[in-house]
């Protein structure tokens, strides 16, 4: 195969770096962010056999792109049947989430690392007869080794930053030599549709963003009637998948609102919980009194900030707070996060001005008053309080942001991609 030299160097590189590869994941299984007894599924050994039957691998990296490929595995199964599904993950959250919600007959690995062997073993062992990638996920060895399988490959909801098509570009023989491997591609957002039309020099169509297609995550019903019935009276916020940094501006939003209101309880789930020591010093240096959830705490009576530095809970905080900061978006250089599952949990939205990962969704937003955006920490304060007083987002703007957001992915993506699966699924 005559590949372009960077991918040379990459295929060399990872081969050369197995014994580095091996030491980091078992440091990070030491620290509780790997399964410690699934390690083999990430050098290509495998306990579970492959089913009789053709077989789809679908791949996303995290929970967000695990909804889509179920709403993918729930269409496929009602025009062909319950077809043969592989769904493999990157994360521990997201091997939860399959586990719990994906239809009965679904296997779920995680994702080799991407060097050659491993790569070469996971493909030997499973042998797909089509693959199925969510979002960003381009990781060469794997594109490669299972183009050389001539095993059709669809890239549904790509979505990409301006700094990774930035990227792509520079190196635009290398990223057509990637992106052409796969047979359809369908664009979540226009930035990304435009970015990739330039990379190959072909049209990319905008399919759509399945996520707003996808069912909502539902927060564990009785453990949310219990945390109702015990903050009773309390009013509530959320500041969801914060960034160092922007916890500086939370809490002074929240404490002009303990100045407006009799202990305001805010929620304050960063987006990566081992940051919880730092950010419980923060707290407590800000005089504010603090429940860990961690530590199996739920807040009483004095407790102001709750902690929530943990994984795998968001639907239970979007359930709780009827306003939600959505994090990575008051520091610029993060891009945002997805607003779609607060939303679809029921929880008002507000915003910093910094989504340009998100841009698409937060536009049909902007443009039904579907959102509150704030740059700082009074203007944070005002969106919460309004959101409290019944003056924030009505229920049917956020419902016609959603719709126009949309476009019919899902429509779209299977129109597409049946076609393309129809001999290998026979």
């Amino acid at each position: 195969m005559s590949l372009p030299l960077m991918l040379y160097a990459y295929r060399a590189l990872t081969w050369a770096l197995g014994p580095v590869a091996a030491l980091m994941l078992r440091s990070r299984a030491d620290h509780g962010k790997e399964d410690a007894g699934r390690l083999g599924e990430r050098f290509g050994r495998y306990s579970k056999a492959r089913p009789d039957g053709p077989l789809v691998w679908m791949h996303g990296a995290s929970v967000g792109e695990s909804l889509i490929l179920l709403t993918l595995i729930d269409a496929i199964r009602a025009e062909r049947g319950a077809v043969n599904v592989l769904v493999t993950t990157g994360t521990l959250t997201s091997a939860d989430l399959v586990a719990r919600r994906a239809p009965e007959g679904v296997i779920h690995q995680f994702l080799p690392i991407d060097r050659p062997g491993p790569v070469r073993r996971f493909l030997k062992h499973w042998r797909p007869d089509a693959a199925v990638f969510a979002e960003s996920e381009i990781w060469p060895n794997l594109i490669l080794e299972t183009q050389a399988r001539g095993i059709p490959m669809v890239l549904v909801n790509a979505r990409m930053n301006d700094g990774s098509l930035a990227r792509w570009l520079r190196w635009k023989t290398s990223g057509q030599a990637l992106l052409s491997a796969y047979s359809w591609i369908g664009a979540a957002d226009r930035r990304t549709a435009d970015g990739l039309t330039k990379i190959l020099d072909t049209e990319i169509p905008l399919a759509g963003n399945l996520k707003l297609d996808a069912p909502a995550l539902l927060a564990d019903q009785s453990e949310l009637t219990a945390l109702r019935t015990a903050l009773a009276g309390r009013n509530i916020w959320l500041a969801a998948s914060t960034h160092e940094g922007e916890e500086t501006v939370v809490l002074a939003a929240h404490q002009t609102l303990a100045d407006r209101h009799d202990r305001p309880l805010l929620i304050l789930a960063p987006r990566h919980p081992e940051r919880g020591d730092a950010l419980a010093a923060q707290i407590t240096a800000g005089g504010f009194t603090m429940a860990r959830r961690s530590s199996g705490e739920v807040p009483d009576a004095d407790s102001t900030v709750w902690l929530a530095d943990t994984l795998g809970e968001m639907p239970l905080w979007y359930g709780l707070a009827p306003a939600a900061l959505i994090g990575g978006s008051l520091i610029d250089g993060i891009g945002g996060h997805n607003p779609i599952e607060a939303s679809k949990a029921g929880a008002s939205i507000i915003s910093g001005p910094f989504t340009a990962s998100f841009d698409d969704v937060y536009a049909a937003y902007r443009q039904h008053d579907a959102a509150i955006f704030a740059s700082d920490a009074e203007a944070i304060a005002d969106a919460v309080d309004a959101i409290w007083s019944g003056k924030g987002p009505q229920a049917d703007a956020v419902t016609k942001a959603l719709t126009v957001a949309s476009g019919g992915a899902l429509k779209i993506t299977m129109s597409a991609i049946r076609p393309i699966f129809a001999g290998s699924l026979s």
